[in-house]
């Protein structure tokens, strides 16, 4: 259920994999992607049952409806009754106790908190995301509440590897115009674009040190979802919060 689990300094940071639910085929067994086609109340149940394996309330965590963008919303508590979940990809906190979550079945999970400060966020850092400067947009948002960059910790889960990610030779050339680093080439020698480690570029360039990146590519693990293996599938969830 809990791929990979990590606490600095009274932050936490927790990627899934897709074991432990009760969704049926083809969203087996954990899926936490409420806009899939799986039945909502396997995804209800699946999403108590991870939040219980991490010891957080269900209730306290805080979703989005991600669009491949680079917008931020900031978040003080869980959305309330008739309150419309907004259409961004990443999220803000300054609130202990307060998970933030993001789906991905390929793209990057990027879990951020700078424990000092007590500001923490998590975006969805896929290709149009990562070109659009996302991640850039969450570490701005936190140090517009106070966080330092040189304190964050930044952690990467799970996601589709540069030797898997294969794109049109047209493509990977507009993606490397904006980050080099993102430039790759698949397993068979065809034009590829790593996601993640144009996400790790940006962020060293934002002067974040204190970073991991999650070795699983979701294209070759059978333990994961992965949208460009199988189409028709579960979502991932990374989770930050802070003490």
């Amino acid at each position: 259920m809990i791929d990979q689990r990590e606490s600095v300094s009274g932050a936490h940071f927790a990627f899934t994999d897709r074991w432990g639910g009760v969704s049926a085929a083809p969203y087996e067994q954990l899926n936490l992607g409420g806009a899939v086609g799986d039945d909502p109340a396997a995804v209800l149940a699946n999403r108590k049952r991870a939040a219980a394996g991490l010891g957080l309330d269900a209730g306290r965590v805080v979703w989005m409806n991600q669009v491949h963008g680079a917008d931020v919303a900031e978040v003080d508590g869980p959305w309330g009754d008739g309150t419309a979940i907004p259409s961004v990809d990443a999220l803000v906190t300054a609130r202990d106790g307060l998970a933030l979550a993001v789906l991905t079945a390929d793209c990057v999970p990027v879990l951020l908190a700078d424990p000092v400060a007590g500001v923490a966020a998590a975006a969805h850092a896929g290709r149009p995301g990562m070109v659009a400067g996302v991640v850039p947009a969450a570490v701005k948002a936190m140090t517009d509440r106070g966080a330092d960059p040189s304190r964050i910790v930044a952690r990467t889960g799970p996601s589709v590897c540069g030797r898997c990610y294969e794109v049109p030779e047209r493509m990977r050339a507009e993606v490397a115009a904006v980050e080099p680093a993102a430039y790759a080439e698949t397993s068979w020698g065809t034009p590829a674009v790593d996601v993640a480690a144009g996400v790790h570029a940006q962020l060293e360039r934002l002067g974040v040190r204190d970073v991991g990146r999650s070795p699983v590519c979701t294209m070759e693990s059978p333990d994961h979802f992965s949208y460009r293996r199988d189409r028709a599938t579960g979502r991932l969830a990374g989770y930050v919060w802070l003490d």
